[in-house]
């Protein structure tokens, strides 16, 4: 499929992008899909909550009470669960989230992610630029020449490049990433996704394997 390249100021090029339809016309896969995120959203958790439990209280150990006669419940400890200050009962304890996907399986889940993309017409191709300075008004009006001020936009560049990175740091909707950087979880979270004509090779390579 082609699409039209556009340059910073949102004006065509003339020129057109070849996208491979083994990467952005596939029949998404769902459940794929859905595994990725899973993975992603699941590997950014610390897994470091903890709560004292019954052993890791400081109190008495003497039993509070005898064990008959009182017409309550037994009590053998100040430390019990079902008392105010006592320790919790089975509270979280550290533990890690991650889990693990086939490489197979993610990259038909970037797949599947770019074609949805592409159905909805939410890709831009954008010739490559780059900034002398880290700047924020500068990355602003590239947003504004292509009307995505109030957007979620994810910019995927071809190679690292440090002061479009900063540029875009202190805007809120804005991510910009390098095309090894890609993810199921950022293509679906953007509102549009721009990729720079640097990046289309690195793409079609990493996800045609």
């Amino acid at each position: 499929m082609e699409i039209a390249v556009l340059d910073i100021n949102g004006k065509e090029t003339g020129r057109k992008a070849n996208l491979s339809s083994d990467v952005f016309a596939i029949e998404p896969n769902n459940h794929a899909v859905y595994l990725d995120v899973k993975q992603y959203l699941a590997n950014q958790r610390q897994g470091t909550h903890k709560s004292k439990e019954r052993a890791e209280i400081s109190g008495s150990t003497r039993k509070i009470k005898k064990q008959k006669g009182t017409g309550t419940a037994r009590a053998g400890s100040i430390k019990s669960g079902v008392f105010r200050g006592g320790g919790r009962m089975f509270g979280p304890r550290p533990r890690n989230y991650s889990m693990k996907l086939n490489k197979n399986l993610k990259r038909l889940a970037r797949r599947s992610a770019l074609s949805m993309k592409a159905n909805e017409k939410s890709i831009v191709v954008l010739e490559d630029f780059k900034f002398d300075t880290p700047k924020t008004k500068n990355f602003t009006n590239i947003l504004k020449a292509l009307d995505l001020q109030n957007k979620k936009a994810l910019f995927v560049l071809g190679d690292s490049n440090n002061n479009v990175y900063l540029s875009s740091r202190n805007l809120k909707g804005s991510e910009v990433i390098t095309s090894s950087e890609l993810s199921t979880y950022k293509i679906l979270n953007a509102n549009q996704v721009i990729l720079l004509e640097g990046a289309l090779e690195g793409i079609e390579t990493n996800l045609s394997k």
